[in-house]
This record gives structure tokens, C-alpha cells and sequence, in this order.
């Protein structure tokens, strides 16, 4: 998988949030789709059926949480990597997510080089 095709799901309820990674996931030449609740997460994983999850914890209608397990008891969705980014830093969250499903973690405020390089990382 190179960045060109490479498709990136980004969910988030903070739209400046969405779209400075969009754009800057974009620039780097990743198809980028978001969502803003937990719900549209959860149908645009289902129907686009991404090559990573960028994720929050703390969404509307349906947390991070229940869409890691959702998708990752799902035997046609398991496999895609699932990053959480989140501001809820605390190890309990952290073990949770893993427990969950988590492949990774990133903590808020995200700077975009080391989101680069983790999105990297699972291009391989």
C-alpha cells in the first residue's frame, strides 16, 4: 500500500480537528473520509471500508470505544488498523482501547509528523 492508495478514515466531533488532519493527510497524497459521530463512523468504516482508522474516544451517539468493538469483532472489518487519538491520556483509557481493539495511540494535541510517521508505519 503506498499513500496513493492508501484510504485514512478520520473521526472526530472537533471539525478544526477534522480538517487540519484531513488537509494535512491529504497533502502527503492519502484519500482522506471523516466523520463526526459515532454512527457515521461506524457506516463510512462498513461502506468505504478504509485502510486505517484515525479515531477518537469521546465521540456523539457512540464512543470510540464501542466502534473499536464493534469493528474488531467483526470478521470483515477486524483487520483495518484503528489508531485512537484522544485527549483522554490516562492509562486506564489506554488499557481500555488496547482491550478494545486499539493497534495504536496518539495523544491530543497531534502533531502532524508524528501522525505521519505512525500512518506510515502500516503502509507496510
Amino acid at each position: 500500500m503506498n499513500s496513493r492508495s492508501c484510504k485514512i478514515l478520520v473521526v472526530d466531533d472537533e471539525s478544526e480537528l477534522v480538517e487540519s488532519l484531513s488537509e494535512g493527510l491529504q497533502a502527503q497524497g492519502y484519500q482522506v473520509i471523516t466523520a463526526t459521530d459515532g454512527v457515521m463512523a461506524v457506516n463510512a468504516a462498513r461502506s468505504e471500508k478504509p485502510n486505517l482508522i484515525l479515531l477518537d474516544l469521546m465521540l456523539p451517539q457512540l464512543d470510540g470505544f464501542r466502534i473499536l468493538k464493534l469493528l474488531k469483532t467483526d470478521e470483515r472489518y477486524r483487520d483495518i488498523p484503528i489508531l485512537v487519538i484522544t485527549a483522554r491520556a490516562t492509562a486506564e483509557d489506554r488499557t481500555l482501547a488496547t482491550e478494545c481493539g486499539a493497534d495504536g495511540w496518539l495523544t491530543k494535541p497531534v502533531r502532524m509528523e508524528e501522525l505521519l510517521e505512525k500512518v506510515r508505519a502500516y503502509e507496510n
